[in-house]
């Protein structure tokens, strides 16, 4: 998800966790589906698997991911997606498509005792289900960990929320961040070393750009909600739209055409957020509550998760809840 030929364009630094101060406004879908995918991949199944055959990895993935928050004085507020872009339907449709690829050789895998092809394929079959959606909510909820509901793309929200002061960063593995304008975005929140930061000030900077000319870039390369231009990459585009100002002069100079390019412009511009949210960054884990949520009522193999909540309470003792205010 998200445009990854934007890693050419974007100013990118790793930092240390120790560095990282704040409140964090994450992507709550792209930080859940890579601990999901994970989890699914190197987990055996009948660990989260509820005897109804309902499958709960996202449990252990979040139990999992939320201490590298705690242990570093990092307040986690979780934004979760509304509905998409009427745009973003032919990428959704498409991904679907993938999924569907992976579920026919995923069944052949299986037919054919190849465990290895197994896990790999499981892990790319997976998606948000309902249940899966309403128990990270609720474990969330039982963690103390802030929700925000987006009206719709939840990283547009994530970024909104840095522009108006009640977050510090965007937390995200795409790089679309920019385009919504986020000014500092952390990557690799769901990787074992340091975040990568992703400056929107500087890459501007850097490329002599305002906000409106990088969005036209993005759209020539193309998003997820369009396709690029055949033959335009990063350099291409900066250079294109250094030469003719905007994407519509580059678009009539190559006599070139982008479906929808006025509706993909305005989506990143002024997209559907809302100020309606509040949320407390004293954070109050209920552990006990949690642990018999994950490992009672859903059946969480207790031996997954015991060491993520260990690494919670042991943040929270070390220096009391004041850490959090």
């Amino acid at each position: 998800m998200g445009n990854a030929a934007l890693r050419d364009i974007a100013v990118i630094e790793e930092i240390p966790f120790s560095a990282v101060e704040g409140v964090v406004a994450v992507d709550a879908h792209n930080w859940l589906y890579r601990y999901l995918t994970t989890t699914v991949k190197w987990t055996a199944s009948e660990t989260y698997t509820t005897p109804d055959g309902t499958e709960v990895a996202n449990l252990i993935g979040i139990v999992q991911g939320l201490p590298k928050f705690f242990e570093n004085d990092v307040v986690p507020v979780m934004v979760f997606d509304g509905g998409p872009s009427e745009l973003k339907e032919e990428e959704i449709e498409s991904r679907r498509e993938q999924r569907r690829s992976y579920e026919e050789q995923l069944e052949v895998a299986r037919e054919e005792g190849d465990e290895v092809a197994v896990a790999r394929l499981e892990s790319r079959t997976q998606r948000l289900t309902p249940t899966i959606q309403e128990t990270s909510r609720e474990l969330l909820r039982l963690l103390d960990v802030p929700v925000v509901e987006a009206p719709a793309e939840g990283e547009a929200q994530a970024a909104h929320m840095v522009r108006r002061g009640d977050a510090d960063y965007v937390g995200s593995e795409d790089y679309d961040a920019l385009l919504f304008g986020a000014p500092l975005t952390l990557r690799q929140l769901t990787s074992k070393g340091d975040p990568e930061l992703m400056d929107l000030d500087a890459t501007l900077a850097k490329h002599d750009l305002t906000l409106e000319q990088l969005i036209d870039a993005a759209i020539l390369i193309g998003t997820d909600f369009n396709p690029g231009v055949n033959g335009i990459g990063p350099k291409t585009a900066l250079s294109a739209i250094e030469e003719h100002g905007d994407i519509w002069g580059v678009l009539e100079a190559r006599g070139e055409h982008v479906e929808y390019a006025d509706r993909v412009r305005q989506l990143f511009r002024d997209p559907n957020v809302t100020d309606d949210y509040a949320f407390d960054t004293d954070l109050d884990p209920d552990l006990s509550a949690a642990r018999e949520y994950v490992v009672d009522e859903w059946g969480v193999d207790a031996g997954e998760v015991e060491r993520g909540f260990e690494r919670i309470e042991e943040s929270v003792a070390q220096t009391g809840l004041d850490r959090w205010t």
